[in-house]
């Protein structure tokens, strides 16, 4: 089975030696794109920067989740796989990349006087990104509802996607003031004349996501070959190998952001501008590739389906996301945070039987925030934001 799935994922020939040549080339179109995302801040909103490297970042995972898809529409029988690496790659970015951009910061030495670990404070203006996830989370409920995943579906979450980005387009940029903490490589392609400064930073865009395109498939066949050696299971390597993998470049631009106080919301909503990619146009794709393939293959156009496996997988991503955006609503990320949400992700991925039990882990949680914003009677810093920036 595992040979079969090596089959399916390989576009480029890869082999295990390959990784000599593409994790240090994943590595340099990591750092190229941040770096661009850097100087882009100073000319379109940061988020807006963030989503464009978001989607940089996210292009291993769209080419992985398509050639699933397609193979699940020619092979019913493979349509776990394609809920198993979106849920993955959803659960493995927030469950353990948001605590790593904590440990990171913390690790950097960012402590209060009193030498207890401080908070990653949020700006105003990653208010968007926060609420941005709400929405998608509540209509992919109801498509697990209903247990039909449709191409109407796909139309009204990639539509959300648009309104969020329509709304990151109205943020401000950032002030010029701030252009000396760039990196030296971000605050030379700033730094340029005229059309010079957006060929440089759109350059610096532009080489690191060709080296990452060049770069991405035959790194993660590479992988999944020793993975496969090593012996793990088939739905093992999609739900968690491909999209750790898949996700490698993200991460080391992020944890880099996290070793900076300047820099580390930026980081962390790096991770959660993601998943809003994911939720949403990631997401769309799997009806949308599995009914053309079905067409293709059967000759008639199906709608993905639910079975109670996949529901379970998916309602435990949700409950998860559902508990990282209540966990940011209050405009900071705390040693508290990062160690629930890392402890939970945990244990599922070391008991995948207990499922159920985290899932009604992350509701328990959910309730006790929910009954302690109501205690305190606190307005909630992220929705207030928010619409302080829909109604500029």
């Amino acid at each position: 089975m595992n040979l079969k799935l090596l089959a399916f994922l390989s576009t480029a020939g890869g082999s295990a030696l390959s990784a000599l040549w593409t994790f240090p080339s994943l590595l340099a179109s990591a750092f190229l794109v941040a770096w661009g995302a850097e100087a882009a801040q100073f000319l379109i909103s940061q988020g807006l920067a963030l989503a464009i490297l978001a989607w940089l970042q996210t292009l291993p995972e769209f080419a992985v989740e398509a050639v699933i898809a397609w193979d699940a529409g020619r092979d019913p029988e493979r349509a776990h796989l394609a809920i198993a690496n979106l849920t993955g790659a959803i659960r493995l970015l927030l469950g353990l990349g948001w605590p790593m951009v904590y440990v990171v910061f913390v690790a950097a030495g960012r402590k209060t006087r009193s030498g207890r670990p401080r908070a990653i404070r949020l700006e105003p203006e990653h208010a968007v990104e926060i609420v941005g996830l709400v929405p998608p989370l509540l209509y992919f409920a109801w498509i697990v509802l209903k247990q039909r995943f449709t191409w109407v579906d796909a139309v009204v979450l990639i539509g959300l996607y648009l309104v969020y980005l329509w709304v990151l387009f109205r943020n401000p940029v950032r002030d010029p003031d701030q252009v000396g903490d760039l990196p030296a490589i971000s605050r030379w392609a700033y730094t340029r004349r005229g059309w010079r400064q957006r060929a440089a930073i759109g350059g610096l865009f532009a080489a690191g996501g060709s080296l990452l395109y060049a770069t991405a498939h035959p790194f993660l066949e590479s992988m999944l070959a020793v993975a496969a050696l090593l012996g793990f299971g088939q739905f093992f390597l999609v739900q968690w190998v491909a999209p750790f993998l898949s996700e490698f470049p993200e991460m080391v631009s992020t944890l880099g952001w996290a070793r900076r106080v300047t820099r580390a919301p930026m980081a962390l909503m790096n991770l959660v501008s993601s998943n809003i990619n994911q939720w949403t146009v990631l997401a769309a794709m799997i009806p949308l590739v599995y009914g053309y393939s079905s067409l293709h293959h059967h000759g008639a156009w199906r709608d993905f389906r639910f079975d109670d496996a996949q529901r379970l997988e998916v309602l435990l991503t949700l409950l998860q996301t559902g508990l990282g955006v209540m966990l940011l609503a209050k405009m900071e990320f705390d040693w508290h945070d990062a160690t629930i949400i890392l402890v939970l992700w945990l244990v599922q991925f070391v008991r995948p039987d207990m499922r159920e039990e985290v899932a009604v882990a992350y509701a328990l949680w959910m309730t006790i925030l929910a009954i302690g914003f109501a205690v305190r009677g606190k307005t909630l810093l992220a929705p207030k934001y928010f619409w302080e920036t829909v109604r500029k």
